[in-house]
């Protein structure tokens, strides 16, 4: 049986609603009633099959599905109205490529690139995925985001970026079964780690003295991003860079138990090709708002 898509006017209502944890806003925000929000919602849950609120007196709350749905939905009408908006000016787009590697282009880079694009419409961001350093491209680039200061071509003046630590994560549903209060509880869990960080557990548990502590059992993947989206989906726990969780915190689809015990890593880095495009500079300049954001 096929799937029914979901409507768009209702998915806006429930973005709307989602953000203000109110009904009644999102009505005011979309210029319509509070009966019209209500029903759209309504509309939406049953034909996702899911409660996405819990109504209570004069309050609502996101259900764990809602939580999800909203991390997801709310980025993805962001991207469809700068879109809408950039086709509607006059003017070709110029391109920009940036070089990034995965990881950090689908959960740092994509889900802030539509306020870029709503600040320079007639700026074209291209993202190019690469896990080499940038002195390796195969690909020629405007913009490229590393960490660390190793691997950059000796033409390219760097410039400090984000800073950066890992800690704990995991899914809610995980820590309801299985509670992570301190760092005797690790035995019971699954560590979940990248082949690229392979190391970090071991780093982390002597700085943080653990050592000793073992896992109830290790999984390891090729890329942080499908360890990030194992967590998402209760497989173990991770420990997670916070640039690259911000958007996972903030909706509940990921959490920390244990905040205070965290360890720094390599700040980011980025930098400009000699013969980068003019644009480039705007993307640098949101990069350093970005930052001191």
């Amino acid at each position: 049986m096929p799937l029914r898509e979901p409507p768009l006017h209702a998915v806006r209502a429930f973005v709307a609603a989602a953000r203000h944890l109110s009904f009644t806003r999102a009505a005011v925000e979309l210029h319509v009633t509070h009966s019209a929000v209500s029903r759209q919602i309504k509309s939406l849950e049953a034909c996702l099959g899911v409660a996405l609120f819990e109504r209570r007196i004069r309050q609502v709350t996101l259900t764990p599905e809602g939580q999800q749905f909203f991390a997801e939905t709310e980025p993805a009408l962001a991207q469809i109205h700068a879109a809408a908006r950039a086709l509607q000016l006059q003017g070709p787009a110029r391109a920009v490529r940036i070089n990034v590697r995965p990881s950090f282009a689908v959960r740092w880079l994509i889900p802030r690139l539509p306020s870029f694009v709503e600040r320079h419409p007639d700026i074209e961001p291209q993202v190019v995925t690469s896990t080499v350093m940038p002195e390796q491209a195969a690909d020629s680039f405007d913009i490229a985001v590393r960490r660390g200061l190793e691997g950059w071509p000796s033409s390219i003046k760097v410039r400090p970026f984000l800073e950066d630590e890992v800690l704990v994560v995991g899914a809610p549903a995980l820590f309801k079964t299985q509670p992570l209060p301190d760092l005797r509880a690790l035995a019971s869990h699954v560590l979940l780690s990248a082949r690229t960080r392979k190391d970090d557990w071991d780093d982390w548990k002597k700085q943080v003295g653990a050592s000793r502590a073992r896992p109830a059992g290790r999984l390891q993947f090729d890329h942080l991003h499908f360890v990030l989206q194992a967590a998402v989906d209760g497989l173990g726990i991770a420990l997670a860079p916070t640039s690259l969780v911000a958007h996972d915190l903030a909706s509940g689809r990921l959490q920390s138990p244990l905040p205070e015990l965290r360890m720094t890593l390599e700040r980011y880095y980025y930098g400009l090709a000699p013969d980068a495009a003019p644009e480039a500079v705007c993307v640098a300049e949101w990069f350093e708002q970005m930052n001191s954001g």
